[in-house]
């Protein structure tokens, strides 16, 4: 017999006293809403929340659901995949799913990228592609290029290479100083996604790829759109001025597209807006369209042939679900969705409806900037917001919001129809308004 379903209240309490929630403390100071189910673009509450009994999610759930909740075509992915098998280590065997995966990533990723490592989440496949970096240069021969260059303001993830090359001062890694590895920084990339380019930034980044040349094993930074670390835009053209500078000097370039791949600036790749590749790349959040957590580091063949002749000529990596044919095969199903739709046309229509919506912020005191690039809409405020005034504001206006710092935005899924974006746009607006720190 099953267990009889507990009641909003039983988990709450429950909740309250066993589960640690990301970025919060234990027990937790605010109370979870308790999501019953979700589909379509709405999370539906297991009770009312100041009179809403679902929500508009302007998050795709941290950015990863961008077809939304429930989907028929990543449903039947999972079922039929389940009725298969669900997992098989990877280590000496293989399956369709994952091979499927590795081909169609290799076939809509840039070249030179070639070669796909999967893992079981970003910060892992972060991990990944600097432990390739740092072991291609010792498999040719040069180990002391073991630090890396970064620009200040990205976020990386939270394991303890991508901690390192996060923000040292105004990240939530500063705990950490002193410990972590010692990278190097650029400053923050000047702001503005169409702002061209700054001639002293770009002077700054060259002339310090150039002094540490010796040194770097790798550049690593988040293309066009910075965003757990501050949701900034900057100009493409500081990525080209990346590439030019590594491969004047020598040193590998990492994009970490975790956030920004699969069509949320407007282009598949964000680096698509530079024209350029890196020589690795990490992809996550929405390669499962929200459904299973799973991750790939992409590579070029320089990368994977320089490991692969050196003294340890192998990749010393090996999660436990590497390629989990249950994740996999919904990968595929969601890439195949993506692809078979004018997923461009969506995220114009969202980025022409965040422009128009979040217009009225503008007249809030208190906000600082409104911007919009693809499917992301950001305010930011010149103070603090206060978390749970915020929070309840826009939940009164039927939207689930998530916002951090000085920011509140969205980055709706692209199935998201103009009331429900009008709606979260009114949502953002609220939450700025309300949203003052006591």
């Amino acid at each position: 017999m099953p267990e009889p379903a507990l009641t909003p209240a039983e988990l709450r309490a429950l909740d309250r006293e066993h589960v640690w929630h990301p970025y919060g403390p234990m027990p937790g100071r605010q109370e979870p809403l308790v999501v019953a189910s979700a589909s379509g673009v709405r999370l539906r509450l297991a009770e009312p929340a100041h009179g809403q009994h679902e929500l508009v999610d302007g998050m795709s759930s941290w950015w990863s659901a961008i077809h939304g909740y429930n989907h028929p075509v990543l449903n039947d992915a999972a079922r039929g995949q389940l009725d298969r098998m669900s997992h098989v280590m990877f280590g000496g065997l293989t399956h369709e799913p994952a091979v499927r995966l590795a081909a169609m990533l290799v076939e809509i990723a840039p070249e030179p990228l070639r070669h796909v490592f999967l893992s079981d989440s970003g910060s892992v496949s972060v991990e990944v592609a600097v432990k390739m970096c740092l072991q291609y240069w010792r498999s040719v021969g040069r180990p002391a290029k073991r630090r890396l260059l970064t620009w200040r303001g990205g976020y990386h993830g939270d394991t303890w290479q991508p901690m390192a090359v996060c923000d040292p001062d105004g990240g939530m890694h500063q705990l950490w100083a002193g410990v972590l590895p010692r990278q190097v920084f650029a400053d923050v990339p000047p702001a503005g996604f169409d702002a061209g380019p700054d001639p002293s930034y770009v002077a700054l980044l060259r002339e310090l790829i150039a002094r540490h040349a010796d040194e770097l094993a790798a550049v690593i930074v988040e293309p066009v759109v910075q965003g757990a670390g501050g949701m900034r835009f900057h100009d493409p053209a500081y990525l080209r001025v990346l590439r030019e500078a590594c491969d004047a000097h020598d040193v590998l370039l990492v994009f970490d597209e975790i956030a920004s791949g699969f069509g949320r600036t407007g282009t598949l790749f964000a680096t698509e807006h530079a024209g350029i590749a890196p020589d690795v790349m990490c992809v996550g959040k929405a390669l499962t369209g929200g459904y299973l957590t799973l991750a790939a580091t992409l590579c070029s063949s320089r990368v994977a042939e320089g490991i692969s002749v050196g003294e340890v000529p192998v990749l010393a990596h090996g999660p436990t679900f590497m390629g989990n044919p249950l994740a996999a095969a919904v990968a595929c199903a969601s890439i195949d969705l993506l692809l078979g739709q004018d997923w461009a046309q969506q995220v114009k229509r969202i980025e022409a409806g965040l422009w128009d919506g979040l217009a009225p912020a503008r007249d809030v005191p208190g906000v600082r900037d409104v911007r919009v690039l693809g499917a992301i809409g950001v305010v930011q405020l010149d103070h603090d917001v206060d978390m749970a005034a915020a929070t309840a504001a826009a939940v009164r206006e039927g939207v689930w919001l998530r916002p951090f710092r000085d920011l509140i935005y969205t980055m709706p899924p692209y199935v998201t129809g103009g009331q429900d974006l009008a709606r979260i746009c009114t949502a953002v607006v609220a939450a700025a308004r309300e949203g003052r720190a006591p």
